[in-house]
């Protein structure tokens, strides 16, 4: 795992190199620039046109002057705007702007308009945000805003020093406005901004430059006020997790997955989910619901199975279904109504690995703390909608800081919790978040939730919640990606498609 700080973390991090380690703030700055600048060149798409710098006061400014400087030595032709006068530049930024002037290089002020930058971005190729940093908490205006504005609006490739100017280094908020990177160049470490919808709508590709300090240093030292908040997972920690497959494995000790859902109307969603169990590896898939609904199933089931509930004894009757089960997905299509309520009443107190998703989740709506009283396994995964219902706040409430909305989710519910989205996180009570760092924008299509509801109920016969929705979630983000790159496209996606590529997904992860 790669740990993910706040700014709060990132500030003790380079007081811990300069003031413990002995590393010069300016020796920092020179790494984070000179690393930034050789990202930038090789990136360049139209390496032969002029690479505008946009420089604010503070040390991210004195970045860009770094960044400018070491663009020049490369054979590239910076061009440096600053948004205030020179001679109001202290410290390592002060000292990077001489020493780019010392080069005979001229910097143009902004601080009495944009109309030099405007005319500057006609002859561009690119441009360089360099401008706030991780500090601002407030809605961007004036001149910074103008800037930010008149970058996004012209033709040419973006590119933001540590945090695009307008994000929220610790949520991913947009402060009004936000320079919109097509990479972002982030220095020793990975913020949690960056790692949200948000953080991937305006971050672009995610680069992370070595400033001569390992990242992992202060941790070891004890030097961060906190632990990491949240952890990139990598290819590895997935892979580790990979549950094996004995030679003298059969059907029944392969795990039995039921799925309880697919009510009349919504059968496709159950269905959905069986065939991503079975294509993740469990032996006996059963699709659970009423008789009207097993009507309509059993004319479209082939390897799965259906067990039709007596709606006289509902509770008893589910309770005969799951004797033998290994785990169990609750939702996909399930329905809202009082019947429905009673099956997932039961199917918390099972005490078995269970999972919930879609209308299990709205069934609680208002009352996740009444989830904490499961028995077993427990993992629930909503989209931020889901997850608002739950909590009792809007889906914009839960975006606007998703790692506090899956915090407060698994306090209140003791499960662990998937959030879906770009970089889906996943968490447990007591632990750091997990962010998932596959998927694509094909993944937007109706089914594809219950995909990853049958994929992770099938590992839930071999894992623990956590390591279960961590590889699930890998594993979700991987087969979109293989589909994308097949096909060449970011549109077209069937949720069927998806499924069906999991055992592609498994066997490149294991490669």
């Amino acid at each position: 795992m790669i740990p993910v700080f706040s700014r709060e973390q990132m500030r003790a991090f380079d007081a811990h190199a300069i003031e413990d380690c002995g590393v010069p703030g300016v020796v920092l700055m020179e790494n984070a620039g000179r690393g930034a600048a050789e990202m930038i060149a090789a990136r360049l798409r139209r390496p032969s046109d002029p690479v505008i710098v946009l420089c604010g006061p503070g040390n991210n400014g004195g970045d860009g002057f770094v960044v400018a400087r070491r663009l020049l030595t490369l054979g590239h032709e910076p061009q440096v705007f600053l948004t205030t006068d020179p001679q109001k530049l202290r410290g390592d930024a002060a000292i990077n702007q001489r020493a780019y002037a010392g080069l005979g290089r001229d910097v143009t002020r902004l601080d009495s308009g944009v109309e030099a930058l405007s005319s500057a971005l006609a002859r561009a190729g690119a441009i360089v945000d360099a401008l706030l940093g991780t500090g601002l908490d407030r809605d961007l205006e004036g001149l910074v805003k103008q800037l930010v504005e008149l970058s996004n609006a012209a033709d040419v490739q973006r590119f933001a020093l540590d945090l695009p100017t307008g994000l929220h280094a610790n949520d991913g908020r947009v402060l009004g406005v936000s320079f919109r990177a097509d990479s972002t160049i982030a220095f020793a470490g990975r913020k949690l901004g960056l790692l949200t919808p948000n953080g991937k709508e305006y971050g672009g590709e995610l680069c992370v430059v070595d400033i001569g300090v390992p990242s992992r240093l202060p941790q070891v030292d004890g030097a961060l006020p906190d632990p990491p908040l949240a952890e990139l997972v990598e290819a590895a920690d997935a892979r580790a997790s990979l549950p094996g497959r004995r030679a003298a494995l059969h059907k029944g000790s392969a795990g039995r997955v039921t799925v309880l859902g697919g009510s009349a109307g919504k059968t496709g969603a159950a269905l959905l989910s069986a065939r991503a169990a079975q294509r993740a590896g469990a032996g006996l898939v059963t699709i659970c619901n009423f008789p009207e609904a097993v009507a309509q199933l059993d004319t479209r089931v082939l390897e799965a199975m259906t067990r039709g509930l007596d709606p006289v004894r509902a509770e008893a009757s589910l309770q005969e279904a799951l004797a033998e089960q290994t785990a169990i997905v609750v939702g996909p299509g399930l329905g809202l109504d009082s019947r429905a309520r009673t099956l997932v009443t039961a199917a918390l107190a099972w005490p078995g690995p269970k999972l919930f998703d879609a209308d299990a989740l709205t069934l609680f709506a208002d009352r996740a703390g009444e989830l904490a009283s499961h028995s077993g396994e427990l993992v629930l995964t909503p989209h931020p909608a889901e997850l608002g219902r739950l909590l009792g706040i809007s889906a914009q409430q839960v975006e606007a800081n998703r790692y506090a909305a899956i915090e407060r989710a698994t306090e209140l519910t003791r499960a662990t919790v998937l959030l879906k989205g770009p970089y889906t996180l996943i968490r447990r009570p007591g632990v750091a978040t997990r962010v998932n760092p596959t998927g694509s924008a094909v993944l937007a299509t109706g089914g594809s939730g219950d995909v990853l509801s049958g994929l992770i109920g099938a590992l839930l016969v071999h894992l623990p919640g956590l390591e279960a929705a961590t590889l699930g979630a890998y594993l979700h983000g991987l087969a979109g990606e293989l589909w994308a790159q097949e096909r060449g496209a970011e549109v077209g996606l069937l949720a069927s498609e998806l499924a069906d590529l999991l055992p592609k997904a498994w066997a490149t992860l294991v490669a």
